[in-house]
């Protein structure tokens, strides 16, 4: 399965598509599902890397840097010159905007590993990632959409999110770890839990996507009018990501990670957030999601992509 991830997430969200298309019902029960198995996923993303080695991985003052300035003003600014061009309706600007200005914490590690990034540094960097969105976001959204729509959006979600979703993953792991440098039955552990981190990851993507495609009927136009804008924001952030990357002066495979955690935004996370928006802006969580489709499209063209536009030493001086 880790030979063909992509194939695999492909996969997952076609299997999530036809259980939400032929079993709507599955629904609002499948919704409560999200958090928990991406709690799982982070555990065992957590788990990859052993506790000093993240400790070590903060230090890495210019490459945290770059993914700050990456996520948290380079992707503003891009976001601002495609907002003016958003649909009208407040849903479908809410969803959008709750999307793009929040930075992935999942999957994009996978998807920088394949293309021979630094994910362990991009790992490292996850916990300020969701932290800096924590604290941002709100304010964004005021900028944005102003007081009176911001306001919908309440700091309690997000920190409900960090806890959940980071926190406690991240302590289980260290325990974890702790627990298998000591016993032979935390060693297994360890390892089992590492074998599954392919299949949590399907598993999260087609419980999203089965979960939210009931709800396309009502939102089907909203999703044809924002694809449009995913796709042009992935082609802004391969170009800017790139930029970023050789503004820090960054080695090859930093470079590529600053690329993908530009480009990968946090559409598991924030569709909590999305769903608990009240019935005015429920379109808003189709919206999400509709990212989510976009981005891992993309993210296939990602992984050849990338690497040519950062080539290894090697090969560029060949």
């Amino acid at each position: 399965m880790e030979q063909h991830q992509v194939a695999v997430y492909l996969g997952a969200l076609a299997a999530g598509g036809l259980v939400g298309w032929f079993a709507p019902g599955a629904g609002p029960g499948l919704e409560h599902a999200i958090n928990p198995v991406l709690a799982a996923l982070l555990y065992v993303t957590f788990l990859q890397v052993p506790a000093a080695q993240l400790l070590r991985s903060l230090r890495a003052g210019r490459f945290l840097a770059a993914a700050l300035v990456v996520n948290f003003v380079v992707v503003p600014l891009v976001v601002a010159a495609m907002f003016a061009f958003l649909p009208g309706e407040r849903a479908v600007r809410m969803g959008v905007l709750l999307v793009l200005l929040a930075p992935c914490v999942d999957y994009v590690i996978v998807f920088t590993g394949l293309a021979g990034g630094s994910s362990r540094r991009l790992l490292a960097a996850t916990p300020l990632l969701l932290l800096a969105q924590m604290v941002l976001l709100p304010g964004y959204l005021y900028l944005f959409l102003g007081s009176g729509l911001a306001d919908v959006v309440e700091a309690g979600p997000f920190v409900e999110a960090f806890a959940v979703l980071i926190a406690l993953p991240l302590a289980l792991a260290w325990l974890t770890q702790a627990w298998a440098a000591r016993r032979p039955a935390g060693r297994r552990t360890a390892g089992a839990a590492g074998t599954a981190m392919v299949p949590l990851m399907a598993a999260t993507l087609a419980i999203v996507v089965a979960s939210q495609v009931p709800k396309l009927d009502d939102g089907v136009g909203d999703v044809a009018r924002v694809v449009p804008f995913y796709v042009l924001f992935l082609a802004a952030m391969a170009v800017a990501g790139l930029g970023v990357a050789r503004l820090f002066r960054l080695d090859v495979p930093a470079g590529r990670a600053i690329v993908f955690t530009g480009a990968t935004r946090n559409s598991l996370v924030v569709l909590p957030l999305a769903l608990a928006l009240p019935d005015p802006l429920a379109a808003a969580a189709v919206v999400v999601v509709a990212q989510t489709l976009v981005e891992v499209a993309g993210m296939v063209i990602y992984v050849r992509l990338v690497p040519r536009l950062l080539p290894d030493a090697a090969r560029a001086g060949a």
